[in-house]
């Protein structure tokens, strides 16, 4: 333990102080400082004190400072602004004073007893200052504050309020709603991550890199609800509350959410395209379908024209006459047969974006509901919160899980069969996007999957297993983006069919 240093001989004591330099500090302050007796009744006041109060010392002294009471501060402050005097322990306040004029003031006091050496209470000194103005400015701050805070919580949009570490320090009503709506214990951090990747190391930097207009997002909520919300972020200087912050320029800056719910309006607009894009898509399909009747009818003319080219190939030896006039007529075939390929419709070139499969899913779910109801299948789906974009074609990956999809219903759509469920989810996983279509169907025979994916094959049992001629075209897709595709057995026992794509556009 460091010992205590001795005072030098040349150090000054208190005793070294002039007698009448106590009595000139307490009379030159400009704190209101007064002495009493122990019956309140005042013995000295000083210039401060006559100033606030607007008594003369020669007015005041002798008076019992109750004399400047108002006459309406509560009787209770003044009963234990007495019993701490009483017990010898100093108070501290706020009463309500009148000036000599007549006028109120608000009286900040610190009441100290004076004890003797007997410890008897001899004196009190009594410190006050006009606190009349600064209680008026606490009174408009406090006022403003709850003002803020009520309009804040009453107003239909969602404020949060993240410091410069990215915590929500202040939020609204609104915003607690929607981490009930949601289901995340931070909507701001779900909502910043999909408007805005990288904000965590921008935030870092400066709260400016993070600055965003109006921006929207839609956020799949648990029960297959979906939310849109229009969010604008901004910069907003946070002050230090530290003593050594005092004399700082400025705080860091955080970043102020401002949240309001589209979901209405975007509602509106998305059943507008929906339609134009069930329009695209029957189109589309139209196309798929002629093309692939087309092509299913040369298919099956290819076998009986190699078959007269065998033949004409044995009469060349036999019957050179007969040969040429088969000759020709499979020459003439052929050419019908490749004026047929050139009116096989194809579909426009797309070019490559980057699309986001939720979007997709949920585009095609969408066009699906008539044929939900339709079949009395029950759809649960399960995409993932963010979901990063993919590169793809958007109009080929919209047919890709509709062909899916409606494969899944037709797997279900057997007569007497009961359990119609169709589940639907989106996850990431490492550097890629996996969606998983499966349904509660008969399921797949194993020795059908190897040849499901092959063009023109159906198959039907007794059993009531199925597989749509769509899973050729499916695959093609799929081949077209690099992804993978595979068809498993769901956990329900019907199929499940999973596709996945590499989030930067290369092959799996």
């Amino acid at each position: 333990m460091p010992q205590a240093k001795p005072v030098s001989a040349s150090a000054p004591q208190m005793a070294d102080l002039p007698a009448d330099a106590y009595v000139k500090a307490v009379a030159q302050s400009d704190l209101a400082i007064s002495i009493t007796d122990a019956k309140a009744n005042i013995l000295f006041a000083n210039a401060a004190f006559s100033r606030v109060t607007g008594y003369s010392r020669e007015e005041i002294v002798g008076c019992n400072e109750s004399m400047l009471s108002a006459r309406t501060t509560p009787s209770d402050l003044y009963r234990s602004m007495w019993n701490a005097l009483a017990e010898q322990k100093p108070w501290s306040g706020r009463l309500l004073n009148r000036r000599k004029g007549g006028e109120i003031y608000l009286a900040e006091l610190t009441i100290t007893p004076l004890v003797d050496g007997h410890g008897k209470t001899t004196h009190f000194l009594g410190m006050h200052r006009d606190v009349t103005e600064l209680n008026r400015l606490e009174r408009l701050v406090s006022n403003q504050k709850k003002l803020i805070e009520t309009v804040v919580d009453s107003a239909p949009i969602a404020f949060a309020l993240l410091d410069p570490g990215g915590r929500v320090i202040l939020d609204n009503q609104e915003y607690k709603k929607l981490v009930t709506d949601l289901r995340v214990k931070e909507p701001a951090h779900v909502l910043l991550d999909s408007l805005c990747p990288l904000w965590r190391q921008q935030l870092d930097k400066g709260a400016e890199s993070c600055s965003f207009h109006n921006r929207e997002a839609r956020i799949d909520c648990p029960g297959g609800r979906a939310r849109w919300l229009a969010v604008t972020a901004s910069p907003l200087e946070i002050q230090s509350d530290v003593a050594d912050s005092y004399f700082a320029a400025g705080g860091p800056a955080g970043l102020l959410l401002v949240i309001s719910d589209v979901t209405s309006l975007r509602a509106e607009q998305e059943k507008a395209r929906t339609a134009a894009l069930q329009a695209v898509l029957a189109e589309e399909e139209r196309r798929a379908s002629i093309r692939e009747g087309l092509s299913a009818a040369l298919f099956r003319l290819e076998e009986p024209m190699n078959v007269m080219a065998s033949a004409v190939a044995v009469l060349q030896r036999r019957d050179p006459a007969s040969a040429r006039v088969l000759q020709d007529a499979l020459g003439a075939s052929r050419e019908h047969m490749e004026s047929l390929r050139q009116v096989i419709p194809h579909s426009p070139p797309e070019m490559q974006v980057g699309v986001n499969l939720n979007e997709v899913l949920r585009d095609v779910l969408d066009i699906s509901t008539p044929r939900f109801l339709n079949a009395g299948v029950v759809v649960d789906w399960h995409p993932a919160a963010v979901l990063p974009n993919v590169i793809g074609r958007p109009l080929q990956l919209r047919m890709l899980f509709k062909v899916l999809i409606e494969n899944a219903i037709e797997a279900m759509n057997v007569k007497g069969w009961n359990c119609r469920e169709l589940s639907v989810s989106s996850q990431v996983t490492g550097d890629c996007v996996r969606v998983v279509v499966s349904d509660t169907g008969p399921g797949i025979p194993p020795e059908w999957r190897l040849r499901a994916f092959e063009p023109f094959f159906t198959a039907k049992s007794g059993s009531g297993r199925h597989i749509g001629t769509g899973l050729s075209r499916a695959q093609q897709v799929v081949a077209d983006h690099g992804g993978i595709i595979d068809l498993e057995d769901s956990p329900s026992g019907g199929c499940a069919a999973v596709v996945e794509f590499r989030v930067d556009g290369d092959p799996i």
